[in-house]
This record gives structure tokens, sequence and C-alpha cells, in this order.
């Protein structure tokens, strides 16, 4: 009996069809569970729906009430992972929830919070012995992927924060605890939106980056000048001070480490630049070690 194409295809259109109303049903049913309070909306009095109306989810995510309808009906259309990334954020989606949505939808999660493949085991062991000095591993658009446990309280609490949102120029610009914490903040915002602007040129095409800009540009009036400003610098060491909540004043060397250039991995140290700030950066990581918080690993 011979096997025709379209019979060889159909299972694999199942599939896509099962996935579709999977996804509808999963987006459905995070709607329902968000009440308009949690997002700023009014309730008012005649509202029958349990949670989000669709046409508050669209609003909320930017995208067409139609568009947003024929998704939650199932229909067959393309959902770009800008507006996934939307999505989870106005649904409140936590890690697990948003790596379902995107895997649901068949496309792969651009955001740190996805993996940190990248990063070996022998290079979580070197940010660890680097301790106390604060160190990270960050790739060319400032996704932090890894961090030791001084870099996590060198500005607040970085273990605080959502994966998905661990990107350094995200936190520059909108964290009240890393703002409040460096010292020269306007001069540091200029130059990595300028350095960001640099290192996009050889990835304009790429959604990831293309979310980030967005982001920013959306979140905070002070990037999208700094971003119309269209200057560009290389990336280069120089001293930092930060005004750290638990042991005060710390002045720093700041280095980039090349793990691989073609991505632009680096990890990037902060050396202490004189002897109080070696000492308070000692007294960080005693405070650290006492409370127990854990290496970051970013997804891993």
């Amino acid at each position: 009996m011979t096997t025709t194409a379209q019979e060889t295809a159909a299972p694999a259109v199942r599939g896509s069809d099962i996935r579709r109303h999977e996804l509808a049903a999963f987006l459905r049913s995070r709607r329902e569970r968000i009440t308009p309070e949690q997002v700023g909306l009014p309730r008012g009095a005649r509202r029958r729906t349990p949670g989000l109306r669709r046409e508050e989810v669209a609003h909320l995510s930017a995208v067409g009430v139609t568009w947003y309808t024929w998704l939650e009906q199932a229909r067959d259309i393309q959902v770009s992972v800008q507006v996934l990334d939307a999505l989870a954020r106005t649904l409140m989606l936590d890690a697990s929830e948003r790596a379902h949505l995107f895997q649901l939808a068949g496309a792969v999660d651009p955001t740190p919070a996805s993996n940190c493949s990248g990063v070996t085991p022998a290079q979580f062991e070197l940010l660890r012995q680097l301790e106390p000095v604060p160190a990270c591993i960050q790739n060319s658009k400032y996704d932090i992927l890894a961090y030791n446990r001084t870099y996590a309280r060198l500005m607040g609490d970085l273990d605080a924060v959502p994966p998905e949102d661990r990107n350094s120029l995200l936190l520059v610009y909108t964290n009240v605890e890393w703002r409040a914490s460096i010292v020269h903040l306007d001069e540091t915002m200029r130059l990595m939106a300028a350095k960001l602007r640099a290192s996009m040129a050889g990835h304009l095409g790429e959604p990831g980056w293309k979310m980030l800009v967005k982001r920013l540009k959306e979140s905070s009036a002070e990037f999208r000048a700094h971003w119309e400003r269209y200057e560009v610098v290389g990336t280069r060491s120089k001293t930092k001070q930060f005004l750290n909540p638990y042991v005060g004043l710390i002045t720093v060397d700041h280095t980039d480490l090349w793990l691989t250039p073609q991505s632009g991995a680096r990890m990037v140290t902060y050396v202490p630049s004189d002897a109080q700030s070696r000492e308070r950066l000692e007294k960080l990581y005693d405070l650290v070690r006492a409370t127990g918080p854990t290496q970051g690993r970013g997804a891993a």
C-alpha cells in the first residue's frame, strides 16, 4: 500500500493543531486568573469576565484585539517572539510558564532567562574563586548569565530580580536599587547606551536585541534620549564607584575578560582600587556568606 505525501504530513498537521489549541487554552487560563487591579485597570460595575478581558490583554501587550482573539481561538497565525514576550509580561508568567508559552508557540525564547548553556562549570567555579571580587559573565547585549555572591549584592539584591530581567542596561535604567548605587549614573547610562549601539551593528536582525531596545524605549525616557544621540563607543576598562547599601562607598577597576570574542561573552570583574574598598568588599562577602545567597547561575 502506497503512502501519499498528504498522509505523511497528516500527523505533523494534527500535532500543530493540538499545540495551537493548547496555546489558546493556556492563554485563556492565565488571562482569567489576573484581576484588573493587578495591572492598574478599574474593575467597573458590569464586569462579568473572570480576570481580564481579551481587549485588555491586547491593549496591555500592544497587539491588535482581533489578532489576539484569533490566537485564543487557535487560528493558524504566526506569532513573533516580541509578541510572546509582551504577552508573558502582561500575563505575569513565571519562568516555567514563560518557557511553556514559547514551547507551545514553537518559538525560541531569546531572553537570558531561557538558558545559560554557554557558561561552563569551570567558569562558574572561577566566579566563585574570585570572591570577594565581584564578577559576572555577560554577553554583548548586557544579559547577566552568571554571577558570584559579592556581585549579587554589589548594587542591591540581584537574586531578587527575575532571571528575564537580569540585564545590566535594564537594571541601570529602570531598577531603583541599581540606580541609587551607581555614583556616576548619568555618565554610566550614556556610555552603556553608546556601547549597546556599537555592539548592535552586528545583530540588527536578531529578535533578542530588538526586544531589548524596544523595552528600554518604552520604560525609560532617559534611554530614549541617549539612544537618539547615535553615539557609539568601544569597550574599555575604567574605574567605577558604587554606593553599596550594606558597606558604603566602594571604588573598583572594571575589567572585561573575553571568553568568546565572536559572541561577545565576557567575564566582568570589579577589582578594588584601594585598601578601604578591599576591606569593604571583604565585609560584604562576609555578610552574603552569613545570609547564604546562592551563586547566580541564570536559568541553570
